[in-house]
């Protein structure tokens, strides 16, 4: 049975995550990751039946599987942007309880906590960001170089740059995705609100970037384009928007005959409460501890923490063991001629915090 248009919103954050969120994709978040636009060689999009067969392995709606067959370049991008997202939601939560791991999944989305609100953000800024950067790599045939004013795809590719297509990325997304679910479903609402702020931060970190092709590096001659800022200040804003996340009920909309989005008023507060912005990460439901195992993580014992920085908290007041490692590393280096670096070998002593059980 294919999966309910109603899930294709999920999809995406599916995508990006792995273990039971990504089993909507076919996906573990242990595959080959391929080389992503940007930090190596542009991998030519798949062709024939190699990339009918990829399409067919992702456990995609019907409608979905058709857009991606006939967008040779797409399930490779949507394996790189399902490692881009894992990746960057690990990073930004290294130091504290919930720490994005792949145990815990499926239940967590299942709900709508702050940490739910935050997958599908950067899920779904990781494949915005992934499909503009696989255009302007020439992975993908139906898309190239951004069409900034001015810079024509030839002329681009001339001086060896190209623009990163954001609008093709964001019109595509908005397509692949399909409509919403019922107006009337707030979790719905939310989702699709918390997707919409993953795909404005990566607009937001959209920049202009100029090339000089005059004599002696003056500016005789200047080739501007459109530029991704690293997925890394992305996922940056990203997080900060978890921080300051806005817990949201409904109210209806009487002129539209529908649910809203709604920040209940708090002290000193309009009476009716606000909408929230639309960069606000939305939730419905308070987080779990998430300090001993359960169906959304598998606990804080055993983790590494900082004993000046982290233990306190991540260890939940249980404690924490110290343990003793030698670890090498380079030392008394030089330079010697010509053309190398010659290190000595050195042992030091490091103390290990972890978490009590």
């Amino acid at each position: 049975m294919r999966p309910p248009p109603a899930l294709a919103l999920a999809g995406l954050c599916l995508l990006a995550l792995p273990a039971a969120v990504a089993a909507y994709f076919g996906l573990t978040g242990r595959e080959v990751l391929t080389p992503f636009p940007g930090l190596g060689t542009a991998a030519a999009p798949a062709q024939g039946g190699t990339h009918l067969k990829q399409c067919d392995l992702l456990k995609l709606s019907r409608r979905q599987k058709q857009l991606c067959r006939r967008e040779p370049g797409l399930a490779e991008t949507l394996r790189d942007a399902a490692h881009l997202g894992l990746l960057e939601c690990q990073f930004q939560f290294r130091h504290e309880r919930w720490n994005c791991s792949l145990e815990g999944r499926t239940g967590l989305l299942k709900r709508g906590f702050k940490e739910t609100a935050f997958l599908y953000a950067v899920s779904s800024a990781a494949l915005t960001h992934a499909l503009a950067r696989a255009c302007s790599a020439g992975r993908m045939e139906r898309c190239t170089c951004d069409d900034s004013p001015g810079l024509e795809s030839r002329q681009a590719w001339q001086w060896g740059v190209c623009g990163d297509n954001l609008k093709y990325s964001t019109k595509f997304l908005n397509n692949f995705l399909g409509p919403k679910r019922g107006s009337k479903d707030l979790r719905a609402r939310a989702d699709a609100h918390n997707t919409h702020v993953g795909m404005k931060a990566v607009k937001s970190g959209l920049r202009t970037t100029c090339k000089c092709h005059g004599v002696s590096g003056s500016c005789a001659v200047r080739t501007c384009w459109k530029q991704l800022s690293p997925f890394r200040e992305t996922g940056q804003v990203l997080k900060l928007r978890y921080d300051s996340a806005v817990k949201v009920s409904s109210a209806t909309n009487e002129a539209l005959g529908r649910l809203e989005l709604w920040v209940p008023a708090g002290p000193g507060s309009p009476a009716k409460g606000l909408a929230p912005r639309p960069g606000d990460l939305v939730y419905m439901e308070d987080s779990p501890s998430f300090c001993r195992p359960s169906k959304y993580s598998p606990g804080t014992a055993g983790r590494v923490c900082s004993r000046e920085a982290s233990c306190g908290s991540l260890c939940c007041g249980r404690g924490y063991d110290t343990q003793s490692r030698l670890v090498a590393f380079s030392c008394h280096c030089q330079v010697q001629w010509c053309c190398y670096v010659e290190c000595q070998q050195c042992v030091q002593e490091e103390l290990v915090y972890t978490c009590k059980h």
